[in-house]
């Protein structure tokens, strides 16, 4: 199978609505099957040059301020990535295959080069809705099930710990950014493309 290329653009970051797509997610996890068909020749050109957003998963959350690390503990290894029209897109990445969006493989405007932006949404027991905050992520290193960041704050607060946690990485839509309303995120979403289009199988 040819890999997606991904067109990575962090250059509009906009707080959104993350919350809702948690509730698809169940708190955590996403529910994709790692072992879907394999996608049509036809479906394959099609996603060659489809832009992206990733989301992350995790049961808790540590945050350092003081070295500027975060981490997504017990993070689910598998990473879903999904599209927006005209173009639906959707499956998940292993760890290993995430990884290479920060290496040469993903060519010279991969992630290294040009860390992504980022909205994390936690959840915290004392509070009626989930800390929402727009970050910078880079020198992400898997430390047993934990998966952990270098992070700049672009706006919000991030809390010293969380429980269920969800990362929104890079949404690369028609003119780039994202914010409440976008077709496919925040309130009213469709299932954003988790239902009526292509899930890919994991590489």
């Amino acid at each position: 199978m040819n890999s997606i290329k991904i067109i990575h653009n962090s250059t509009r970051p906009v707080l959104f609505l993350a919350t809702a797509l948690l509730t698809i997610t169940n708190w955590g996890f996403p529910v994709i099957s790692s072992a879907q068909n394999a996608p049509t020749k036809q479906e394959t050109a099609s996603a060659q040059k489809v832009q992206l957003m990733f989301v992350q998963t995790s049961e808790d959350l540590k945050v350092n301020s003081e070295d500027k690390t975060l981490r997504l503990v017990n993070v689910n290894p598998q990473t879903l990535y999904f599209s927006d029209r005209p173009k639906r897109v959707a499956g998940n990445l292993t760890m290993p295959a995430y990884f290479d969006e920060w290496t040469a493989k993903a060519g010279s405007d991969n992630f290294k080069n040009d860390p992504p932006n980022a909205t994390l949404s936690v959840y915290e027991g004392n509070n009626k809705e989930n800390t929402l905050a727009v970050i910078e992520i880079s020198n992400p290193v898997m430390e047993g099930k934990d998966l952990i960041y270098k992070y700049k704050i672009i706006e919000g607060e991030l809390p010293k710990s969380g429980g269920a946690t969800a990362l929104f990485i890079d949404w690369i839509g028609a003119g780039g950014g994202v914010g409440p309303g976008f077709h496919g995120v925040g309130a009213g979403t469709r299932g954003v493309g988790l239902t009526g289009g292509y899930g890919g199988p994991a590489r």
